[in-house]
């Protein structure tokens, strides 16, 4: 009467038991007295009794390709952001100056650049992207970039800023307050700053004025673009649609589109077609690809990466090269000679053992990394040994260095 069933359940600890219901029970039980090794234990089990990932899993079309001319177009403007503390841009910035007196003129009011001295105004760019289908009056994203020596943008209102696309027509109005990820605060002497206070965002600043014409309903067939140049998913991806939708109406153009005829039950109802053909399971698949950071060291390698037989040798040589400064000086009362600096020079050299592991064909990731683990590399000899390994052809692979 009273006890709690998971404190008393009597087994061994840290014995996993075949029945998976008493496996939780346990696990629960460990959990709650809070025992890690017991824990890890079970862990591992419940991890072994889990079945096994396909080695290829699906993918719906709607996350590797997209319809062709369904896109998002980029918009960009030159607007002035005005109520900062003291923060905006200086007055060696001609051209806050200047956009502030054309502002001023516009409005009527009429000042000589030469009695213009502020200090809370900051010219900037805005830009922002139209998502496909949206309708005048709707609203986007856009972010408030300073292009002149303000220290920061916060506290700051973007006034009224026309953008415009490629073609030059203006698309949207962007206009509100700017938010920053950041701060900066004290003065020329001693400051500090956090994030980056010169970039902004206004969430839902910018009003649609002009709609991007894309007429879907009347298409006699749809261009399908892979996000990534493939011939076998390509194939996979026709294969897809003819089976989902009927044969010989998808074929492959190249390695990257797929085009899909309209059969003459979807005439007028092309957004049904298209949902049919965005959930279409496919397998993707994908070069093997090892890609190299060389500024931060960063290396990532690919599941379908194969090194070929080789041999890799690491070793270090240190080179010191000091100077120790000695001075001589004559004996205790003797008027011969005088007291000198003489540099002596010291030259160190030291290299350390090195160490050699071999690799046989058709090794895999996990091999290699082993490997280079036992020699005790860092990241930034990873990406050195990686271009040897290219360079000697062993590496069955595309390198990619970023």
């Amino acid at each position: 009467m009273g006890h709690n069933m998971i404190t008393d359940t009597k087994l061994a600890v840290g014995t996993p038991h075949s029945d998976p219901s008493l496996n939780y029970l346990h696990f629960a039980r460990y959990l709650a007295l809070g025992r890690p090794s017991q824990i890890l234990v079970f862990l591992f089990f419940f991890c072994c009794q889990l079945p096994p990932s396909p080695a290829f899993a699906n993918s719906r079309v709607k996350d590797v390709a997209r319809i062709q001319g369904v896109r998002d177009n980029q918009l960009v403007g030159y607007g002035l952001v005005v109520g900062l503390n003291k923060t905006g841009d200086r007055r060696q910035t001609i051209f806050s100056t200047q956009t502030l007196l054309n502002m001023l003129e516009r409005m009527g009011v009429t000042v000589a650049s030469k009695d213009i001295r502020v200090e809370n105004i900051a010219a900037v760019m805005v830009t922002g992207e139209l998502s496909p289908f949206i309708r005048a009056g709707g609203r986007i994203d856009c972010t408030v970039s300073s292009i002149g020596d303000a220290r920061s943008l916060q506290g700051g209102m973007l006034v009224q800023t026309p953008m415009k696309a490629a073609n030059g027509l203006v698309y949207a109005v962007a206009q509100g307050p700017v938010t920053i990820g950041g701060f900066t605060a004290g003065n020329a002497f001693s400051s500090v700053q956090v994030n980056h206070p010169t970039v902004g965002r206004i969430p839902n600043g910018a009003i649609v004025e002009r709609e991007v014409p894309m007429d879907l309903l009347q298409r006699d067939f749809l261009d399908l673009v892979l996000d990534e140049n493939d011939f076998t998913t390509t194939s996979r991806l026709e294969a897809g649609i003819n089976q989902a939708l009927g044969a010989g109406l998808a074929k492959s153009l190249d390695g990257r589109t797929v085009r899909v005829q309209v059969p003459q039950a979807y005439k007028g109802k092309l957004i049904d077609l298209i949902v049919q053909i965005e959930n279409v399971q496919i397998q993707t698949d994908r070069k093997a690809k090892v890609v190299l950071n060389e500024r931060t060291g960063t290396v990532v390698i690919g599941k379908d990466v194969r090194i070929s037989a080789v041999a890799i040798t690491q070793g270090n040589l240190s080179i010191e090269i000091g100077t120790d400064f000695n001075v001589s000086q004559p004996a205790p009362y003797s008027k011969l000679g005088e007291t000198v600096v003489v540099p002596e020079q010291t030259v160190k050299a030291e290299e350390k053992k090195n160490n050699l592991v071999m690799l046989h064909d058709g090794a895999t990731v996990e091999d290699l990394v082993k490997a280079l683990n036992s020699l005790g590399v860092t990241p930034k000899d990873m990406v050195a040994i990686f271009q040897a390994i290219k360079a000697s052809g062993a590496l069955e692979a595309e390198l990619e260095i970023i």
